[in-house]
């Protein structure tokens, strides 16, 4: 029988890249997306793969539009095998000056958005006794960067809930990762909410200098969730990085951050 993977924000950037890793193994297929055009763009290139897909309009902020989706595959495909939640979105700016109209934002997407997608396919994986969630988080869960107060408390959550889940789902058969990037090629900059445009702009010109790119990450992906990995972290710089907040002395810590910081703007 072929496995099943249900991937959020799945027409576009890594999500698509994981849509089209997965069906080229032989799995069906379903993207949930609020974009149209990308989503049928998508179905197209799998269809011409001649994998199995189904393509759904799907708002992680919606608790009623996710159980949706998790009914019609539960109707159609029996279950799914793997859920990926891969929507986010990005604010950037001084704690201070970040409105809360986009911390509301950001966290009903990056954080309850995650939540939703557990909460709607976790009775069935737990009915089946197996299954793998996929929580799409980022470096910056990990380690904090100056004016991401926002993006970096959301996804930190995302790593937190993800810890817990694995315990609570180790002992049902169900397996948890989460996956930390950093910056690399994707369509994120189109959500970015910012009241500091330079920022923006070399966020915007980051995201075009990994020397891996989202096919990458995907491979990485589908080889971490096959061994059962909690912790995936693509980029071996943010590794390094990670390993040294934990690891440094806590004021040798911040003084190469705020070294990296000014270069970083530089």
């Amino acid at each position: 029988m072929s496995k099943r993977i249900f991937i959020t924000g799945g027409a576009s950037g890594l999500g698509r890249s994981l849509a089209m890793r997965y069906a080229a193994d032989g799995y069906k297929v379903c993207i949930g997306d609020i974009n149209d055009e990308r989503s049928e763009e998508t179905v197209a290139d799998i269809e011409e793969l001649g994998g199995t897909i189904q393509a759904h309009r799907v708002d992680v902020t919606d608790d009623a539009s996710m159980q949706a989706v998790a009914d019609k595959l539960k109707s159609d495909w029996g279950g799914v095998d793997i859920v990926v939640n891969n929507a986010g979105v990005a604010v950037l700016g001084a704690i201070a000056d970040e409105p809360m109209s986009s911390w509301q934002w950001v966290m009903d997407i990056n954080v309850l958005g995650v939540v939703r997608g557990i909460r709607a396919f976790a009775p069935m994986m737990e009915a089946a006794g197996s299954g793998h969630f996929v929580n799409v988080a980022s470096m910056a869960g990990l380690v904090h960067p100056p004016k991401s107060g926002g993006y970096s408390a959301s996804k930190a959550a995302v790593v937190a809930l993800s810890e817990s889940l694995a315990i609570e789902m180790r002992p049902k058969g169900i397996g948890v990762s989460v996956v930390c990037p950093m910056f690399f090629e994707t369509n994120l900059g189109e959500s970015l909410r910012t009241e500091d445009r330079e920022t923006g702009k070399l966020v915007g010109k980051l995201l075009l200098r990994s020397k891996i790119d989202a096919d990458d990450i995907a491979d990485m992906i589908f080889d971490g969730v096959r061994r059962n990995k909690l912790m995936i972290l693509p980029h071996t710089e943010g590794k390094i990085s990670w390993m040294a907040k934990r690891f440094m002395p806590r004021s040798w810590y911040m003084k190469m951050v705020e070294k990296q910081t000014r270069a970083f703007m530089q």
